[in-house]
Formats: C-alpha cells, sequence, structure tokens
C-alpha cells in the first residue's frame, strides 16, 4: 500500500461558508414567514433609534403583528456598541420570554442583537468570549438564539458573520476598547438583503459604508493564509463596488447599485474569516478611543497601510488591478484608484481630520498590536512599524514599503 506524503507548503484548513440568504428587492415582504420558518413567534426586534420611528421600520413591524407575532422592540443600542447596550437587551429578551431574535439596521444594530441572541443563556461575562484562542468554547449553547438579520447599509457584513465588535463598559475588564466577540452560532440563521431597505442611506453613510466593505475584502485578499475561496469572493466583491459605489453614491435610488453594494458588504465578511490586517488593527482603537465611524477611518488608513504591506502584496495587487480592469494597471494603478475614490466620495485624508488627537499614539500602538486583526497583516506589525504608520496617516505621506 503506498501512502502519499503531502509537502509542508500544502496546508490543512478548515473552510467554512456562510448561510441561507434571500436577496432581492421586496424580499423584507416575507420577514414573517422568514421567522415563522424558524419557529420564531416572539421576536426581539433589535434596531438603533434612529431606524426606530422610520416608514420601513414601522412596515416591517406592521407585517410581523399582522402575522399574529407578539413582537418586543429594543432600540437601545449605541453607534459603537456596548456591553451595556448588550445586557440591557438581554433583560428585555429575558422578560418578555423572546424565541428570536430579528437584527434590522447597521452594523451596529446587527452586532449588538447578535450578542444579545448569543449571551441569552451564558453565565460567563461577555468579555470572556473574545476572539481568543478557543474562549468560544467555553460557551453555554443551549438557549442561543436564532437570528434573522436584515441589513440596511452595505459595508460591515455583519449578517453574514460569527462575530460581533462590542465595546467594553461593563465588567471587571471594562475599559470601553472594542472587542471581537465570537461564537459559530452567532451567524444568522437566516438573512433578507432587500436593496429597497438602503435607498435611504445618505451619501456621506453610503461612502463610509462601502469603503467599510472594500477594507474587508481588501484585506481578506491580502491576508496571506490559504483561502482559495476568500481570494475569490475577495475579488468579485471588490469589482462589485468598483462599478456600485460610486454609483449608489451619486443616486440613492439606484436599486442595481445599492443590491450589488449589499451583496458586496456580505461578501467582504465572508472573506476575511481568511484574516484582516494592520487597516483593521488601527481602526479598532481609534474608533473606540475617539468614536469615529469604523468605515470612514478604514478609508483614512487604507491607502497607508497599501503602501506599507506594497512588498508583500505587489504581486497580488497586481493580478487584482487587472481583474478590476483599471485604467492604469499595476499596484501603483490600484493605490491611484483607492485613492482617487476616496477623494470622489468625500473621504478625509488625514487622521487628524477625523479629530483623532496625536495624544494617545502610545494606547493606539498597545491595542493594536493586541488586536485579533493584526496576526494576518502581511507584514509582521511592530510597536515600531505602527508608529511609522500612524505617523503617515497623520501628516498625510504615504510611508516607505516595509522590508519582508
Amino acid at each position: 500500500m503506498s501512502v502519499t506524503v503531502l509537502p509542508d507548503s500544502v496546508p490543512t484548513m478548515i473552510f467554512s461558508y456562510p448561510t441561507t440568504i434571500r436577496f432581492g428587492v421586496g424580499q423584507s415582504n416575507g420577514l414573517a414567514k422568514s421567522c415563522e420558518s424558524l419557529g420564531i413567534r416572539r421576536p426581539l426586534f433589535v434596531t438603533d433609534p434612529g431606524l426606530k420611528d422610520l416608514p420601513m421600520t414601522e412596515r416591517l413591524l406592521g407585517l410581523l403583528t399582522e402575522a399574529g407575532l407578539e413582537v418586543m422592540v429594543f432600540t437601545e443600542v449605541s453607534a459603537n456598541p456596548l456591553a451595556s447596550n448588550v445586557e440591557a437587551g438581554v433583560a428585555v429578551c429575558r422578560a418578555a420570554d423572546c424565541d428570536g431574535v430579528i437584527a434590522f439596521g447597521g452594523g451596529s444594530a446587527l452586532d449588538c442583537a447578535k450578542t444579545i441572541a448569543f449571551m441569552l443563556p451564558q453565565t460567563r461575562p461577555l468579555a470572556d468570549f473574545e476572539d481568543i484562542g478557543s474562549n468560544w468554547k467555553e460557551a453555554t449553547t443551549e438557549g442561543i438564539l436564532p437570528i434573522v438579520a436584515i441589513p440596511t447599509t452595505a459595508g460591515t457584513g455583519s449578517e453574514v458573520g460569527r462575530a460581533a465588535v462590542i465595546a467594553l463598559d461593563r465588567g471587571e475588564r471594562a475599559d470601553g476598547t472594542k472587542k471581537i466577540i465570537f461564537h459559530p452560532q452567532m451567524l444568522p440563521s437566516l438573512v433578507i438583503e432587500d436593496p429597497e431597505l438602503t435607498v435611504g442611506l445618505p451619501p456621506a453613510l453610503t461612502a463610509a459604508t462601502g469603503f467599510d466593505a472594500l477594507a474587508h475584502c481588501l484585506e481578506a485578499y491580502c491576508s496571506p493564509l490559504f483561502h482559495p475561496l476568500g481570494d475569490g469572493v475577495a475579488v468579485e466583491g471588490m469589482r462589485l463596488i468598483k462599478d456600485a459605489l460610486p454609483r449608489a453614491y451619486a443616486d440613492g435610488s439606484d436599486l442595481e447599485a445599492r443590491g450589488h453594494m449589499l451583496i458586496a458588504a456580505s461578501m467582504g465578511a465572508t472573506a476575511f474569516q481568511k484574516g484582516l490586517g494592520a487597516i483593521h488593527a488601527l481602526s479598532h482603537p481609534v474608533g473606540s478611543l475617539y468614536s469615529t465611524h469604523h468605515g470612514r477611518t478604514n478609508a483614512v488608513f487604507m491607502p497607508y497601510v497599501l503602501a506599507f504591506n506594497r512588498s508583500a502584496v505587489e504581486q497580488k495587487v497586481e493580478r487584482l488591478s487587472a481583474y478590476l480592469g483599471l485604467e492604469r494597471p499595476g499596484f501603483d494603478g490600484f493605490l491611484d484608484w483607492v485613492s482617487g475614490l476616496r477623494d470622489a466620495l468625500g473621504i478625509e485624508h488625514r487622521l487628524g481630520e477625523l479629530n483623532v488627537g496625536e495624544d494617545r499614539v502610545d494606547r493606539i500602538v498597545e491595542l493594536a498590536l493586541n488586536d485579533p486583526t493584526a496576526p494576518t497583516n502581511p507584514v509582521t506589525l511592530t510597536d515600531e512599524n505602527l508608529r511609522h504608520l500612524l505617523r503617515a496617516a497623520f501628516d498625510g505621506r504615504l510611508p516607505e514599503a516595509a522590508k519582508v
């Protein structure tokens, strides 16, 4: 009997891809039936205060009530969701004996809703489930509620994610910093992507959330981990964004562009199980310390991190630029496209324009080095080179490529 010995260059990986997605104009009209298909009769409807009284929200709540579902609405969701938001949501969910969660809104509402559904049966504190090692294995799985996710922005892709970003303002480890909370059962059972629900998104938010989706695709593609499925999804996601984001920004009623951005956001979050990198490692602490919009912060950091990672990603980006059909090919052409898109969509160039000060650089570097996204940056991150990156982002100049 012969035995095949694989070379070390062939890695061992586990590939896990997302959930059921009902995509298309008008798909939200079937929300009640979607809940019933999952056995949900008493849903907790989680959204943010800004969406609560909008006609589209009232319409969905009306559909649920007409179908005989007993709906409890929860809107205590901060722009950067907090552990205290989750705690309050769990209390409401428990008091109303809810048997499922509807996550409706942007990334904040979706992250908060998913974490409420996950934390309902837990006896350990939220911080114990930070995405480090095998922390997730300590969770109680019986009693985690099913989730229906309905995104109203096209950025985070949280609707197809098994994690949530929550700032810790409760418990022994409460310091306000953002933590990635992870468990496989945080993945929504069903996603409804209806482009009509994103039509009212203002241009500035369309730009910021769109750059978040682009950052997810780009960093996943550049991650050094072996994941050809992720690479393919990320590349096509960027092609959709290249064509659709300027259109959605210019004309919010363009349903095709809105739909392509919705699916591209989900593609970015699907791909980034391959890993992210320095864009997110820096954006997370900056957002925690200065309450900046996550997508907008990613957009500011993107050209600087690209230039810094050049030596490690240049060949991959050259292939990407060819696939995207950029007027100017190669790495420089891609970098020019990113910078030009940033300009066209009104994104700031420097960190200071986001009201980020230079007084907390030490803390930003400390948090970035410990961020779960740091290890999959194509270039190993250090205290020194992160300071170099931050200096470039404050000064508005592209850094030299790191040596690899």
